[in-house]
């Protein structure tokens, strides 16, 4: 008979605390197994988020928590499932979840941080897709380095075309890039709506939705009618896009849509000769936005040339320097986002039977 008993193993296990879930694992239901084998304990975890890049951490600081016992071995699995979006809104088929990054104002990176959160979330371990919402000036092919045209799938859907790892769709995909899109805001309504749901997405886990940037009719009728999980706003630290920020706040809360936190670009700006970082946009804006809204701050990203000489070349800095300090900075980002969404209520619909009523 075994000398250690599981509920010291859970009681041991009860004091670590991860650091993106920020609550113990018991708690939030990770603990699937433990098995005693004389002194050999061996946990088993599945996680509600991708975060390959912490595996190694979480270990080290599980085993840190189980220090009485000599002999501990963790396996770690991701099991990501659908959660719930806007009352009166149905969830997309082939995606469980959906993540808007938004910004009051354009000119601020939010293009630049949704194609590599969307490629962060991939390298953390889960299949992705991202949609360019931005009809006038859709800049996600450039980003991507990907220019052919959709192919059709079964059922008349587009095929999303496949760059880095990820799946994507985009009205640049449809058009010449010189081509002005002089339509009116219907019009763009109706298009979204067709490249959202016309496309032949594959069971993502995670769908990004590049919006475009302000909170006019296109951006409110957008939020009412995707079925969006959670999302992120993009802001610089200064005054006049942290105002603008503010506005995209109060849209998402309008229409039920939880803000999940604040990502500070140009927090900084990196001088390419010297290193030297200096704040030339203000700083601690997005800490004093998030703390007035109740919402995190996900992370920054410094001014750095090296983001957008790889967008221009179609290769996004994550896809680049996976491993880089740059990269590890978007991977942080969406092992946090991940993990909140982890932590929102799950959506059953698809358990519900389906009442059909037939006249005999």
């Amino acid at each position: 008979m075994s000398s250690i008993q599981q509920s010291q193993v859970e009681q041991a296990l009860a004091t670590y605390i991860d650091p993106y879930l920020k609550r113990d694992l018991l708690s939030v239901g990770a603990l699937k197994g433990v098995e005693i084998d004389g002194e050999k304990v061996r946990l088993s975890l599945e996680l509600g988020f991708p975060c390959v890049g912490h595996h190694a951490a979480l270990v080290d600081g599980i085993t840190a928590a189980l220090h009485g016992f000599s002999d501990v071995s963790v396996s770690i699995t991701t099991k990501i499932t659908s959660h719930s979006v806007q009352r009166g809104v149905t969830p997309l088929p082939g995606v469980k979840n959906i993540i808007a990054i938004a910004s009051g104002k354009g000119g601020v990176g939010k293009s630049t941080t949704a194609v590599n959160l969307a490629l962060a979330l991939k390298l953390e371990g889960a299949k992705v897709g991202i949609l360019d919402a931005d009809i006038y000036g859709p800049s996600q092919p450039m980003m991507l380095g990907c220019h052919q045209r959709p192919q059709y799938a079964e059922g008349e859907k587009m095929k999303p075309l496949v760059s880095h790892g990820i799946e994507s769709m985009s009205i640049g995909y449809l058009i010449d890039e010189d081509t002005p899109m002089v339509w009116r805001g219907p019009m763009v309504v109706s298009a979204l709506q067709q490249l959202l749901n016309d496309t032949a997405w594959q069971e993502l886990d995670y769908l990004i939705i590049d919006l475009p940037p302000g909170t006019g009719d296109i951006q409110l009728t957008l939020a009412q009618k995707v079925p969006v999980t959670g999302s992120v706003i993009v802001t610089t630290p200064q005054d006049i896009a942290l105002l603008d920020a503010r506005k995209a706040i109060s849209m998402f809360e309008k229409v039920s849509v939880p803000v999940m936190g604040i990502i500070e670009n140009m927090s900084t700006h990196v001088c390419s000769h010297c290193g030297h970082e200096e704040p030339i946009f203000g700083e601690g804006g997005a800490a004093r936005m998030a703390e007035q809204y109740g919402v995190e701050v996900l992370g920054s990203m410094p001014l750095d040339i090296r983001i957008r000489e790889n967008l221009d070349r179609g290769m996004p800095t994550v896809a680049v320097e996976p491993d880089g300090e740059l990269g590890l900075r978007y991977r942080e980002m969406a092992r946090r986002i991940s993990a909140l969404i982890a932590l929102m209520g799950k959506d059953y619909s698809s358990k519900f039977p389906k009442i059909v009523i037939q006249n005999k």
